[in-house]
Protein backbone atom coordinates (compact mmCIF):
# COMPACT_ATOMS: atom_id res chain seq x y z
CA UNK A 1 0.00 0.00 0.00
CA UNK A 2 1.52 3.42 -0.94
CA UNK A 3 1.44 6.30 0.89
CA UNK A 4 -1.20 8.09 -1.31
CA UNK A 5 -3.66 4.78 -0.37
CA UNK A 6 -2.60 5.08 3.51
CA UNK A 7 -3.95 8.90 3.12
CA UNK A 8 -6.80 8.24 1.05
CA UNK A 9 -8.11 5.34 3.42
CA UNK A 10 -7.43 7.61 6.51
CA UNK A 11 -9.63 10.42 4.97
CA UNK A 12 -12.18 7.81 4.33
CA UNK A 13 -12.47 6.75 7.81
CA UNK A 14 -12.29 10.21 9.09
CA UNK A 15 -15.30 11.27 6.58
CA UNK A 16 -17.13 8.39 7.79
CA UNK A 17 -16.56 8.46 11.67
CA UNK A 18 -17.77 12.37 11.45
CA UNK A 19 -20.80 11.60 9.27
CA UNK A 20 -21.63 8.55 12.05
CA UNK A 21 -21.17 11.09 14.93
CA UNK A 22 -23.53 13.85 13.03
CA UNK A 23 -26.31 11.13 12.84
CA UNK A 24 -26.24 10.00 15.64
CA UNK A 25 -26.14 13.34 17.75
CA UNK A 26 -29.57 14.10 17.73
CA UNK A 27 -30.33 10.77 19.10
CA UNK A 28 -27.59 11.17 22.04
CA UNK A 29 -28.91 14.63 22.83
CA UNK A 30 -32.44 12.96 23.15
CA UNK A 31 -31.51 10.46 25.38
CA UNK A 32 -29.10 12.48 27.45
CA UNK A 33 -32.02 15.23 27.51
CA UNK A 34 -34.79 12.52 28.63
CA UNK A 35 -32.40 11.65 32.19
CA UNK A 36 -32.47 15.21 33.60
CA UNK A 37 -33.93 16.25 36.71
CA UNK A 38 -34.99 19.78 35.67
CA UNK A 39 -38.29 20.43 34.18
CA UNK A 40 -36.68 22.00 30.77
CA UNK A 41 -34.43 20.94 28.48
CA UNK A 42 -30.40 21.71 29.66
CA UNK A 43 -27.46 20.15 28.41
CA UNK A 44 -25.62 18.92 30.21
CA UNK A 45 -28.44 17.69 33.00
CA UNK A 46 -27.92 19.44 36.25
CA UNK A 47 -28.73 15.96 37.83
CA UNK A 48 -29.33 12.61 36.61
CA UNK A 49 -32.78 11.63 37.56
CA UNK A 50 -35.36 8.82 36.00
CA UNK A 51 -38.59 11.40 37.15
CA UNK A 52 -39.46 11.36 33.50
CA UNK A 53 -39.85 8.38 32.70
CA UNK A 54 -42.13 7.74 36.09
CA UNK A 55 -44.36 10.82 34.49
CA UNK A 56 -45.76 8.53 31.74
CA UNK A 57 -47.44 6.56 33.50
CA UNK A 58 -49.65 9.60 34.87
CA UNK A 59 -49.67 10.82 31.17
CA UNK A 60 -53.66 11.05 29.80
CA UNK A 61 -54.51 9.17 27.55
CA UNK A 62 -50.01 7.92 26.89
CA UNK A 63 -51.17 4.23 27.19
CA UNK A 64 -54.27 4.16 25.03
CA UNK A 65 -51.92 6.29 21.95
CA UNK A 66 -49.22 3.32 22.62
CA UNK A 67 -51.77 0.30 22.23
CA UNK A 68 -53.41 2.04 19.07
CA UNK A 69 -50.04 2.61 17.37
CA UNK A 70 -49.18 -1.78 18.26
CA UNK A 71 -52.52 -2.47 16.81
CA UNK A 72 -51.77 -0.55 13.70
CA UNK A 73 -48.57 -1.33 13.11
CA UNK A 74 -49.59 -5.19 13.55
CA UNK A 75 -52.44 -5.43 11.55
CA UNK A 76 -51.07 -3.59 9.05
CA UNK A 77 -47.89 -5.13 8.72
CA UNK A 78 -49.56 -8.48 8.55
CA UNK A 79 -52.21 -7.31 5.75
CA UNK A 80 -49.28 -5.51 3.48
CA UNK A 81 -47.14 -9.00 3.81
CA UNK A 82 -50.47 -10.89 2.46
CA UNK A 83 -50.87 -8.33 -0.25
CA UNK A 84 -47.04 -7.57 -1.06
CA UNK A 85 -46.75 -11.29 -1.78
CA UNK A 86 -49.82 -11.87 -3.94
CA UNK A 87 -49.00 -8.51 -6.26
CA UNK A 88 -45.42 -10.01 -5.97
CA UNK A 89 -45.92 -13.38 -7.12
CA UNK A 90 -48.60 -11.55 -10.12
CA UNK A 91 -45.33 -9.13 -11.15
CA UNK A 92 -42.43 -11.75 -10.53
CA UNK A 93 -44.21 -14.40 -12.46
CA UNK A 94 -47.05 -12.74 -14.50
CA UNK A 95 -46.77 -11.92 -18.53
CA UNK A 96 -49.32 -9.76 -18.68
CA UNK A 97 -48.43 -5.92 -20.16
CA UNK A 98 -48.08 -3.68 -17.16
CA UNK A 99 -45.94 -5.30 -14.48
CA UNK A 100 -43.28 -2.96 -13.84
CA UNK A 101 -46.06 -0.09 -13.40
CA UNK A 102 -48.07 -1.95 -10.84
CA UNK A 103 -44.72 -2.21 -9.16
CA UNK A 104 -44.08 1.61 -9.57
CA UNK A 105 -47.35 2.16 -8.57
CA UNK A 106 -47.12 -0.17 -5.39
CA UNK A 107 -43.99 2.07 -4.27
CA UNK A 108 -45.35 5.26 -5.15
CA UNK A 109 -46.22 6.16 -1.85
CA UNK A 110 -42.51 6.37 -0.50
CA UNK A 111 -42.08 8.48 -3.19
CA UNK A 112 -44.44 11.31 -2.63
CA UNK A 113 -44.62 13.74 0.44
CA UNK A 114 -46.13 12.08 3.65
CA UNK A 115 -48.42 15.04 3.65
CA UNK A 116 -49.70 15.05 0.05
CA UNK A 117 -50.05 11.36 1.06
CA UNK A 118 -52.02 12.53 3.97
CA UNK A 119 -54.60 15.06 2.51
CA UNK A 120 -55.38 12.82 -0.81
CA UNK A 121 -56.38 9.52 1.02
CA UNK A 122 -58.18 12.31 3.86
CA UNK A 123 -60.23 13.75 0.52
CA UNK A 124 -60.70 9.92 -1.09
CA UNK A 125 -62.50 8.60 2.77
CA UNK A 126 -64.55 11.39 2.67
CA UNK A 127 -65.69 11.40 -1.06
CA UNK A 128 -66.34 7.30 -0.22
CA UNK A 129 -68.12 8.01 2.84
CA UNK A 130 -66.13 6.90 5.19
CA UNK A 131 -66.37 8.30 8.65
CA UNK A 132 -64.80 6.03 11.05
CA UNK A 133 -61.25 7.32 11.86
CA UNK A 134 -59.76 3.85 13.24
CA UNK A 135 -60.82 2.11 9.03
CA UNK A 136 -58.79 5.63 7.86
CA UNK A 137 -56.32 4.98 9.88
CA UNK A 138 -55.73 1.22 9.26
CA UNK A 139 -56.02 2.15 5.57
CA UNK A 140 -53.80 4.63 5.81
CA UNK A 141 -51.32 2.54 7.16
CA UNK A 142 -51.59 -0.16 5.06
CA UNK A 143 -50.96 2.57 2.28
CA UNK A 144 -47.48 3.35 3.66
CA UNK A 145 -46.23 0.08 4.61
CA UNK A 146 -46.68 -2.23 1.51
CA UNK A 147 -44.17 -0.31 -0.22
CA UNK A 148 -41.87 -1.55 2.05
CA UNK A 149 -42.74 -5.05 1.78
CA UNK A 150 -43.24 -4.43 -2.11
CA UNK A 151 -40.14 -3.07 -2.57
CA UNK A 152 -38.28 -6.20 -0.58
CA UNK A 153 -40.40 -9.11 -1.92
CA UNK A 154 -39.67 -8.06 -4.91
CA UNK A 155 -35.74 -8.21 -5.16
CA UNK A 156 -36.00 -11.45 -3.38
CA UNK A 157 -38.72 -13.21 -5.91
CA UNK A 158 -36.89 -12.18 -8.42
CA UNK A 159 -33.91 -14.92 -8.15
CA UNK A 160 -36.56 -17.48 -6.32
CA UNK A 161 -36.88 -20.35 -8.09
CA UNK A 162 -40.76 -21.10 -9.00
CA UNK A 163 -40.53 -24.20 -9.90
CA UNK A 164 -39.89 -25.33 -6.48
CA UNK A 165 -43.99 -24.37 -6.08
CA UNK A 166 -44.60 -26.06 -9.35
CA UNK A 167 -43.07 -29.49 -7.78
CA UNK A 168 -45.16 -29.08 -4.63
CA UNK A 169 -48.77 -28.43 -6.86
CA UNK A 170 -47.54 -31.46 -8.70
CA UNK A 171 -47.11 -33.47 -5.25
CA UNK A 172 -50.75 -32.58 -4.13
CA UNK A 173 -50.44 -29.54 -2.47
CA UNK A 174 -52.81 -26.17 -3.63
CA UNK A 175 -51.46 -23.36 -4.02
CA UNK A 176 -52.16 -21.23 -1.64
CA UNK A 177 -50.53 -24.04 0.36
CA UNK A 178 -47.43 -24.30 -1.27
CA UNK A 179 -46.98 -20.51 -1.06
CA UNK A 180 -47.06 -20.81 2.99
CA UNK A 181 -44.80 -23.85 2.62
CA UNK A 182 -42.43 -23.38 0.07
CA UNK A 183 -42.24 -20.13 -0.94
CA UNK A 184 -42.56 -18.39 2.62
CA UNK A 185 -39.72 -20.29 4.59
CA UNK A 186 -37.15 -19.87 1.70
CA UNK A 187 -37.48 -16.16 2.00
CA UNK A 188 -37.74 -15.73 5.39
CA UNK A 189 -34.97 -12.90 5.59
CA UNK A 190 -36.97 -11.07 3.14
CA UNK A 191 -40.23 -11.57 4.59
CA UNK A 192 -38.87 -10.57 8.35
CA UNK A 193 -37.25 -7.89 7.18
CA UNK A 194 -40.08 -5.84 5.08
CA UNK A 195 -42.15 -6.19 8.19
CA UNK A 196 -39.98 -5.18 10.14
CA UNK A 197 -39.13 -1.86 8.29
CA UNK A 198 -42.77 -1.49 7.96
CA UNK A 199 -44.04 -2.10 11.32
CA UNK A 200 -41.63 0.42 12.75
CA UNK A 201 -42.91 2.69 9.98
CA UNK A 202 -46.15 2.54 10.50
CA UNK A 203 -45.28 3.20 14.34
CA UNK A 204 -43.84 6.51 13.39
CA UNK A 205 -45.82 7.64 11.22
CA UNK A 206 -47.14 11.11 11.23
CA UNK A 207 -47.68 13.33 8.20
CA UNK A 208 -50.46 10.80 7.10
CA UNK A 209 -51.55 9.86 10.55
CA UNK A 210 -52.83 13.12 11.70
CA UNK A 211 -55.06 13.76 8.76
CA UNK A 212 -57.20 11.02 9.74
CA UNK A 213 -57.28 10.91 14.29
CA UNK A 214 -59.68 11.62 15.98
CA UNK A 215 -60.49 13.14 19.61
CA UNK A 216 -60.67 9.32 20.51
CA UNK A 217 -58.23 7.72 17.70
CA UNK A 218 -54.59 9.22 18.44
CA UNK A 219 -51.39 7.18 17.33
CA UNK A 220 -48.38 7.68 19.87
CA UNK A 221 -46.38 10.91 17.56
CA UNK A 222 -49.94 12.72 17.33
CA UNK A 223 -50.75 12.71 20.87
CA UNK A 224 -46.82 13.59 21.44
CA UNK A 225 -47.36 16.40 19.29
CA UNK A 226 -50.64 17.55 21.57
CA UNK A 227 -48.12 17.13 25.00
CA UNK A 228 -45.63 18.99 22.78
CA UNK A 229 -48.22 21.81 22.33
CA UNK A 230 -49.64 21.76 25.96
CA UNK A 231 -46.24 21.03 28.35
CA UNK A 232 -43.29 20.73 26.65
CA UNK A 233 -41.21 18.97 29.39
CA UNK A 234 -38.01 16.11 28.61
CA UNK A 235 -41.21 13.79 29.28
CA UNK A 236 -41.42 13.98 25.28
CA UNK A 237 -37.50 12.98 25.64
CA UNK A 238 -38.27 10.10 27.54
CA UNK A 239 -41.53 9.01 25.32
CA UNK A 240 -38.68 9.50 22.25
CA UNK A 241 -36.20 7.27 23.72
CA UNK A 242 -38.79 4.51 24.51
CA UNK A 243 -39.34 4.56 20.57
CA UNK A 244 -35.55 4.47 19.74
CA UNK A 245 -35.50 1.40 22.05
CA UNK A 246 -38.24 0.24 20.32
CA UNK A 247 -36.34 0.39 17.50
CA UNK A 248 -32.99 -0.90 18.52
CA UNK A 249 -34.77 -3.84 19.48
CA UNK A 250 -36.85 -5.00 16.57
CA UNK A 251 -33.54 -4.51 14.58
CA UNK A 252 -31.69 -6.60 16.24
CA UNK A 253 -33.92 -9.11 17.19
CA UNK A 254 -34.52 -9.08 12.86
CA UNK A 255 -30.52 -9.61 12.39
CA UNK A 256 -30.29 -12.14 14.92
CA UNK A 257 -33.36 -13.96 13.40
CA UNK A 258 -31.73 -13.26 9.83
CA UNK A 259 -28.57 -14.78 11.22
CA UNK A 260 -29.74 -18.15 12.89
CA UNK A 261 -31.82 -18.77 9.67
CA UNK A 262 -28.31 -18.39 7.24
CA UNK A 263 -27.06 -20.93 10.07
CA UNK A 264 -29.94 -23.48 9.79
CA UNK A 265 -29.96 -23.14 6.04
CA UNK A 266 -25.82 -23.34 5.66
Amino acid sequence: MTQTDKIFRAFSWMVGVVCIMFLMLPIVITVVASFTSSPVYTLPPPEWSLRWYESLGRRSGLWDAVVLSLNLALISTMISLVLGTLACIAVARGTFRGREAIATFAVSPLMMPGLVVGVALLQFFREIGLRDAYVSLLLGHIVITLPFVMRTLLASMDAFDFSMIDAARTLGMSYPKAIVKVLVPNLAPAYLTSGLFAFLASMDNYPISIFLTDARNKTLPIKMLQYLEEQPDPSLAAMSSGLILLAVIVLAFGARTVGLNRMIQG
